[in-house]
Parts: C-alpha cells; sequence; structure tokens
C-alpha cells in the first residue's frame, strides 16, 4: 500500500512540474489587423492639392486635352497633355478611396469609396464639389475583399500585416501574440469622344468600371451595373440598378452595346433604350480576369491570373460577334499575364503585363500578327487615341505616336516614383 502511495505521489509531482513549466516554442506567422476610417473623415477628405509624383496608379481617363490618372485609393492626378511629347503634372484632387472616373461636359464624376462624386472641372486646377451621392456603392468595396461599415469605427478601407510570434507549447496549448514588425501590404491592385447627342465626353481604358453613353452614367460593382441619370451632367440622379452575376470586372462600351467583363465570362449590353439595359449574350469561360475591347464584327477578351484571378489561363480570346446574340469563340492566343487592352480599326494593343505592350494586326482574326512590341516595361491598361497611344505601367505613364503601327514612337514618359 505504501508503495502504490509513493507511486501515486511521484505521478502527482511529476503532472505539476511539466504543468508549470512546459517549454513553449516560438512559431512566427502574420495577422492582418483592419484599418478604419469614419465616414466624416472620408467626406471631408476632398481637397485640391499642388503637384505629387504618382507612386501608386491605377486607371487612366483622356478629357479635352487632359489626362486623369487615378493614384490608388487617394485620388486623381491631372496631367496637362495639349504638347503629347511634354506633359505637364499640373495639380492633384484629394478623393480618399477613389479608383475609377469618368467625364462629361467638364464635371468629373468619381467614386470615393461607397460614395458618388460630381465635380465641375471647368478650372480644372480647382474643381469643385457639386454633389454627393452617398452610399451608392456597397458593394464596389468588395473588390478589394473589404466592405464592412462599423458605427463606432467608421469604414473597414485596409489591412496591416504584421509579423507575430505565436509561443505554442508541445501539447499544443496556445500562447501569447507578439506583434515585431508592421507594414502594408494589401494588395491595391488599371481623343475626347463625341457621344450619341453631341456632348463632350472623355474616354476610358478597357480596365475601367466608369463609362458613359447618351445621358447615364453607368458603373459596375462586384454583382450590379448602375445607372445614373446624367441629361443635367451636373446633377446626377439615382436610376435604375441591374444585377448581372459575380465577379464582374470592367465595363467597355461600343455604340449602343455595353462589354461587361466578369472572372466568369463576358456579358453583352444593348443600351439602345439607354436607361434600360437588355442583355443580349453571354459566354462563359473558367476563372480568370477579363477586360474585353470590341469592333463591329469581333470582340477581345484577355484572360490572366493574378492576385485576385484563380484559375490558370493567361490568354487573348477572339470572339466573332457578328451575330451579336450568339458570340463564337473563333480563336486563343497565348501570353504571359495580359490586362488592358486597345483597340483602333485593325490594330489591337496589348498590355502584357510583364512581357510588356505588345501591337497586333488583327485584319484576319484567326491569324493575328504581331507588329511591335515594347517587351522592356511592366504594362497595364492603353487607351489608344487615333495617332497617340496612352499607357500606364508599373514604372511610369507613357505616350507613344502609332502612326506608323509597325514602329512606335515614345513621345514622353512620367516616370512612377517608387
Amino acid at each position: 500500500m505504501r508503495k502504490i502511495c509513493s507511486i501515486i505521489s511521484v505521478f502527482i509531482v511529476l503532472a505539476l512540474f511539466f504543468s508549470c513549466n512546459t517549454m513553449k516554442k516560438p512559431y512566427h506567422t502574420k495577422v492582418f489587423e483592419p484599418v478604419y476610417m469614419s465616414l466624416s473623415d472620408i467626406r471631408n477628405g476632398i481637397n485640391n492639392e499642388p503637384t505629387k509624383p504618382l507612386k501608386n496608379t491605377g486607371k487612366i481617363y483622356f478629357y479635352n486635352n487632359y489626362i486623369l490618372i487615378n493614384e490608388i485609393n487617394e485620388g486623381i492626378h491631372i496631367i496637362d497633355n495639349i504638347n503629347p511629347s511634354n506633359p505637364q503634372n499640373i495639380s492633384f484632387i484629394s478623393i480618399p478611396g477613389n479608383s475609377d472616373m469618368a467625364v462629361r461636359n467638364n464635371v468629373l464624376y468619381a467614386n470615393s469609396y461607397i460614395d458618388l462624386v460630381a465635380f465641375d472641372i471647368s478650372n480644372i486646377t480647382n474643381p469643385t464639389v457639386l454633389k454627393r451621392i452617398e452610399n451608392i456603392f456597397p458593394n464596389l468595396l468588395e473588390i478589394n475583399n473589404y466592405s464592412y461599415v462599423d458605427k463606432e469605427k467608421g469604414l473597414l478601407v485596409d489591412f496591416i500585416e504584421k509579423d507575430t510570434v505565436i509561443y505554442i507549447d508541445e501539447y499544443g496549448d496556445g500562447g501569447i501574440s507578439v506583434p515585431i514588425r508592421g507594414d502594408i501590404a494589401f494588395d491595391k491592385s488599371n481623343g475626347a469622344a463625341e457621344s450619341s447627342n453631341g456632348s463632350m465626353t472623355g474616354k476610358g481604358g478597357s480596365m475601367a468600371r466608369f463609362t458613359i453613353y447618351d445621358k447615364y452614367l453607368y458603373s459596375v460593382d462586384r454583382q450590379s451595373l448602375q445607372l445614373f441619370d446624367i441629361q443635367n451632367p451636373r446633377d446626377p440622379k439615382v436610376w435604375n440598378k441591374v444585377n448581372i452575376g459575380w465577379d464582374i470586372e470592367t465595363i467597355y462600351p461600343f455604340k449602343n452595346k455595353l462589354f461587361i467583363g466578369s472572372m466568369m465570362g463576358m456579358y453583352i449590353y444593348d443600351v439602345s433604350n439607354s436607361s434600360q439595359p437588355v442583355l443580349l449574350s453571354q459566354f462563359s469561360h473558367t476563372t480568370a480576369c477579363d477586360p474585353i475591347v470590341a469592333d463591329d464584327n469581333f470582340a477581345y477578351v484577355t484572360l490572366r491570373t493574378g492576385t485576385r484571378c484563380l484559375g490558370n489561363l493567361n490568354q487573348l480570346e477572339v470572339f466573332d460577334i457578328k451575330n451579336i446574340t450568339n458570340p463564337i469563340l473563333l480563336k486563343t492566343y497565348p501570353m504571359q499575364e495580359p490586362a488592358g487592352l486597345g483597340l483602333d480599326n485593325n490594330i489591337l494593343f496589348i498590355c502584357d503585363g510583364p512581357a510588356g505592350l505588345k501591337v497586333y494586326d488583327v485584319k484576319d482574326p484567326l491569324n493575328i500578327e504581331l507588329i511591335d512590341w515594347k517587351s522592356d516595361i511592366h504594362t497595364f491598361d492603353v487607351i489608344p487615341l487615333g495617332k497617340s497611344l496612352l499607357m500606364i505601367g508599373n514604372d511610369g505613364f507613357y505616350q507613344y505616336d502609332y502612326t506608323n503601327p509597325k514602329d512606335l514612337k515614345l513621345l514622353s514618359k512620367i516616370p512612377i516614383v517608387k
């Protein structure tokens, strides 16, 4: 009996010893801490500022000899482009949460996180706010995987990634997390035309989520097409909302059609009655990012993998759309990591990411011909303007003369400051 008691006592002592002296091992991991901004700070954050360098650029837009370049989530650079060989960075509009824009008759429409803001840019170096429509883009934030409003903290606008040490004992018990370094690692990763009613309207690239046709501003969020009546451009009004599908990414206008790209395919809408878009057709593909350009006969779609784009497709797809209700995939061409593209008659410009800017003759869509290739730049989106090409990439904003599309001539470059 005494021996048994002695054995039990030893087990008790050992148990107490190990429970008090467990060795905890450090494990390095990462956590993401949310960053909030109050709605009042967002809505009071619009300012006209002096010029600032391009740092984290997104989409580009052309209007009336001016280039508008988005600084992602911060605002819009205004570039005087009356001389494309010597563009001048003249001012900056601070717009918290901005990613998209469009212009009609000296009125700039821009998103500010969940709001639409209209600016008078008659004096483009001193724009003034005309109107704000609040909470109209609740799903636009989902593009970057944050769409939450806390009544006390405000809008979730970013995440800070922090390296963290977690101490775990050998029995699996959790320890204490100790942040040791924090840095931003959130992925923030895109000539003036006469519209059908004679108004002066700008031109965006293929990565755009805003476009203007007739009397309406169209915008796409992750699943919907939102319409704004801009018959009076200075007083935009909420008009209609059309559910499209899932993972909508881009919108491209051609005549009375809207070509809408998604991670799952292409949608074509008729806007002959511009207030009531009608779905004409759709084409589904495996998951990939999907901007589109088109003419009367063919649509060109780039598919790519990337930060948000799943799947393994990096290619150009060519569709026959002569029967607009039944698009037919004619052929695919391999690419490296294509993003935006532009079309001028039979010349197709493709931003093939790290592979550079590629220029194709597409007179025969079944046998397109590579006629020029700027391989030393990382490209994102383009806007062809008849003779000159606007291109934004990782290291700068470029302009090329493509009078001879077989030999693009660099006109100018505004560098991006890293």
